[in-house]
């Protein structure tokens, strides 16, 4: 904002009456908020939409406990107990009604694989308290292309994330109530728009948002669990039957077991979100970090098991979704449980929201993960820039884009997104792991060989369930994610490499050189003479004695040539004062064109004065309304043109002309007299 208050003064004063105050001139002014109103109501909208600008000295206030750190890092891991076994039941539908009976061992083997896979994380949280991630990790410890490897398979995983997660809470909402299942899509785009919202606004507002149905979810399930199991205890539960579910013929092969396996598994993504994320925890941020994943785990766990064991004793199957009739698992077991009463309805609304919310987890960590790959110079730095509310905007941005684009590709369809889903996050797991291996060879320590063991145990448990995963899914579109990461890889590379050249020529250690440091020589392009071009000639005046004013008469624009009253309007001024009169250039355009005739004659000049630095200013009508967008903008690609095609001798200089400048010039004058 100084730097934009000082733009603002500097610009009025150059038109400013002599003997001004230009201090004066800028306080009447007040920001550039004040002197264009509508900016005043585009800022309050702004406002209101995302919150007010937090100050970086701020940032404590920021800083999250594991109360609201659960729903901020944990809704993808929670929320997968609703989509994971619905996928593992998925695959096991031409089993028709014994399906259920094999739910409960691949669940068994699935939280044995998180229990292995949280302990190892617990362990990186430690090592790595400023935010490991699986970059990190296995940049430091196995090298770079693996570290971008890692990076790339967590970015992919975490835009099928919020497809996936988007898309199973759209579902839950279907089944509650089907007469929506044609709006599913737009439903899809709708909530994204929402979490994008929330995330701009802070980590903080995203906590509030999301600890409410967070915790309301933990809740319903937990009741409906509960309930369910003591029912089965104590009674007889009525299996479910359905004619979408049928009895089979079919067996129960290792195959078809094994991509059940693979298809559950995807309950274990997000767990590494809290290691990705230590630094916006309070102090002791590596406690309250382990501490949240340890909850985190515990609570997958018991709804994992809780929803297998129900399933299993209520005889409840997959459905096909997308169809008419389709009931989620949840759906299911909560109606078997408690009927289709009050507690059916706020227990899917709670499901459905939080199925929704748990892509904020990929909001969380996706921009902080190309915020570390910005810092090592694989993207651009602007993704490793805080916003106004201290959030890296630029990552959660193009987070919308692409999760938005995987969305309508797939038509907000749970099930032909969870084949994507599971290799970006079981690749990032296993480099991971298998990274945190080496950090304790090479650190060593205090019980070093017990946090290398449970690092190299969640290593080879991930690193075989990827395998499964990869083999089990590669045809129904896991080849897809395979397919992406190289492309990916070879992009943070070339940006790398365009960085280490823009070094390498900019570079120079030498002391100033202070030769052909002679006044440019200026080239002021215009169309007519008018304030706008007063104020750049103005500008020009005291910057240089060579000064060229460029005309191009182009037919369809019908401007007046300048040529018969440049001496009076121009000329005469300066020989009263002792100048040297700017030279005007007239340029007629055969080709009825306006920039290849500016551009070539700015070229000419650059060549017949090599020596000399060309300066281009360029007079700019500033429109500050809402609609300035629909307006043509002939200054800023004059500059576009002049940057990209101009060569190392040109020079461009900014001259805004704003609306209402004469009127507000002329109130401050009034001002300064009475004062």
């Amino acid at each position: 904002m100084a730097a934009l208050r000082a733009r603002i003064a500097y610009a009025i004063a150059l038109d400013e009456p002599k003997g001004s105050n230009p201090a004066r001139t800028l306080a009447l002014h007040g920001t550039s908020e004040a002197y264009y109103p509508s900016r005043n109501l585009f800022m309050g909208l702004k406002e209101i939409l995302f919150g007010k600008r937090i100050r970086t000295e701020d940032e404590r206030q920021e800083k999250i406990s594991p109360l609201p750190g659960i729903p901020i890092l944990g809704l993808d891991a929670l929320a997968s107990a609703a989509y994971g076994p619905e996928a593992a039941l998925t695959v096991l539908l031409p089993l028709g009604l014994a399906a259920p009976a094999y739910i409960i061992p691949i669940t068994l083997l699935i939280i044995l694989l998180l229990f292995a896979v949280s302990i190892s994380y617990r362990q990186t949280i430690g090592a790595y308290p400023q935010g490991g991630g699986s970059f990190t990790v296995a940049k430091e410890n196995l090298g770079q292309l693996p570290g971008l490897l890692a990076a790339s398979a967590l970015s992919i995983d975490y835009v099928l994330n919020v497809a996936v997660a988007i898309s199973a809470g759209v579902g839950a909402l279907v089944s509650a109530i089907p007469s929506l299942l044609p709006y599913t899509l737009s439903i899809c785009m709708g909530i994204l728009a929402v979490l994008t919202i929330v995330n701009l606004r802070g980590v903080r507002s995203a906590g509030v948002v999301f600890m409410v149905p967070t915790y309301a979810f933990l809740l319903c399930l937990g009741i409906t669990i509960v309930v369910g199991i003591v029912r089965t205890l104590y009674g007889h539960p009525v299996p479910i039957v359905r004619p979408l579910v049928r009895n089979s013929a079919h067996a129960a092969t290792a195959w078809l077991l094994i991509r059940a396996f693979a298809s559950g598994c995807t309950a274990l993504t997000g767990i590494e979100a809290v290691s990705n994320a230590v630094p916006i925890f309070q102090k002791p941020s590596v406690i309250l970090a382990r501490r949240t994943l340890s909850i985190i785990m515990i609570m997958l766990a018991i709804l994992l098991a809780g929803v297998a064991l129900l399933s299993y004793s209520y005889g409840i199957s997959a459905m096909p979704q997308g169809q008419p009739g389709y009931q989620s698992i949840l759906s299911q077991i909560v109606s078997v449980v408690a009927g289709r009463g009050i507690f059916y309805y706020v227990s899917m609304s709670a499901i459905l929201l939080v199925l929704a919310l748990s892509a904020n987890t990929s909001f969380a960590d996706f921009p902080r993960v190309w915020r570390i790959l910005a810092l090592n110079e694989f993207l651009p730095s602007g993704f490793a820039h805080r916003g106004r509310r201290l959030v890296y905007s630029s990552g959660i941005l193009i987070l919308t884009i692409l999760s938005g684009t995987v969305l309508v590709a797939f038509g907000g369809i749970t099930d032909r997104l969870i084949p994507l889903f599971a290799v970006g996050a079981f690749t990032a797991f296993t480099l991971s792991q298998l990274g945190m291996v080496v950090h304790w060879r090479r650190v060593r320590g205090p019980h070093f060989i017990r946090s290398l063991v449970l690092n190299a145990v969640g290593g080879l448990a991930t690193a075989a369930t990827l395998i499964v995963i990869t083999i089990s899914k590669f045809t129904e579109g896991a080849w897809l994610t395979i397919v992406v990461i190289p492309p990916l890889v070879l992009m943070f590379l070339s940006v790398r490499k365009r960085y280490k050249k823009i070094e390498g020529e900019a570079a120079d250690a030498g002391p100033l050189d202070t030769a052909g440091t002679s006044a440019p020589i200026i080239v002021i392009p215009i169309k007519r003479f008018d304030r706008i071009a007063r104020k750049a000639l103005r500008l020009a005046l005291a910057l240089s004695e060579n000064i060229y004013v460029v005309q191009i008469l182009v037919e369809q624009m019908d401007n007046e040539n300048l040529s018969s009253r440049w001496g009076d309007v121009v000329e005469k001024p300066f020989q009263k004062i002792g100048r040297r009169a700017p030279q005007l250039v007239v340029l007629k355009s055969s080709y009825r064109e306006f920039y290849d005739p500016l551009l070539g004659y700015v070229r000419r000049l650059a060549s017949d004065h090599h020596d000399r630095t060309i300066a281009v200013v360029v007079p700019e009508l500033v429109q500050r309304e809402w609609y300035h967008f629909l307006i043509p903008h002939r200054a800023t690609l004059i500059k576009e043109l002049l940057l990209l095609k101009g060569g190392p001798q040109i020079v461009i200089v900014d001259a805004p002309w704003r609306l209402r400048e004469e009127k507000s010039k002329k109130r401050q004058t009034g001002r300064q007299n009475k004062g």
